[in-house]
């Protein structure tokens, strides 16, 4: 089988921060890149990024090589279009705009193989194409431990479904994302608003009761460890966002 023991589960099963990259690119080489560099996962954004599954295959194989967890984050709540992406050998999924447990229930379903969800078994690339026979078993139960299952929050109106949500057997994060959260909750100028990071804090605390990893993204070095004093542990920055500091460092003179 390809898949392969996920450090980044790992590494927050035992309460400690990672650090991962977010990109809209499909080219393998940053992947590899951010893995040398020691980002410890690498989410593909294909929500706003023109990738499919075809595509993420080698961004996968990248992030093998260069030992780096390579998660997607996808648009539409479509079991099948979850089902690809694993197949392709991704270690987990992260699913934005899940309205409540249900939705959330849903996507666990679509993640994990029977008996813990509903996850059809085929002719993949991530099993080593072995759907049947002698390994499929030892396969299944790999997969089912090493795939993680990753909510957003991005509104307000999930707080009265929060403690539901994170009490779902299966989920390993919740990814908060503070501007679009400033912007469902109408503070255009972004979540520096006082009310926002009230919302953030609840969140943070919510998900250290429930043992659940507490994710943000954070633009910079000092942000990230402002939130991961607060007790945020899965670090996220746009490849972006490192693009742009590293130019402007680079530049200034």
């Amino acid at each position: 089988m390809f898949i392969q023991p996920n450090r980044t589960r790992l590494a927050l099963a035992a309460g400690n921060a990672v650090r991962g990259v977010i990109s809209t690119s499909d080219d393998p080489q940053l992947a590899e890149l951010c893995g040398i560099a020691g980002f410890d996962y690498y989410l593909l954004d294909a929500e706003h990024g023109l990738i499919d599954a075809a595509q993420a295959v080698n961004v996968v194989r990248a992030c093998e090589c260069a030992g780096i967890t390579p998660l997607v984050r996808i648009g539409p709540k479509d079991p099948k279009l979850v089902l690809q992406y694993l197949d392709a050998g991704m270690m987990g999924v992260m699913m934005p705009g899940l309205a409540d447990a249900a939705e959330l229930r849903m996507l666990v379903d679509a993640v994990k193989y029977p008996p813990v969800g509903k996850r059809g078994v085929g002719v993949s690339r991530a099993s080593g194409y072995m759907a049947y026979g002698s390994g499929a078993a030892d396969y299944i139960a790999a997969a089912n431990r090493e795939t993680m299952v990753i909510a957003q929050f991005e509104d307000a109106a999930l707080l009265p479904h929060l403690d539901d949500m994170l009490a779902m057997p299966g989920l390993d994060a919740m990814m908060i994302g503070p501007r679009d959260l400033s912007l469902a909750m109408g503070h255009m100028q972004g979540p520096a608003h006082p009310e926002v990071q009230a919302v953030i804090e609840h969140v943070i605390a919510a998900c250290g009761r429930h043992g659940v990893a507490a994710g943000i993204t954070a633009t910079t070095r000092a942000d990230a460890s402002r939130e991961q004093s607060r007790g945020a542990r899965m670090l996220l920055v746009t490849v972006q966002g490192l693009l742009m500091a590293a130019a402007s460092d680079y530049l200034r003179s």
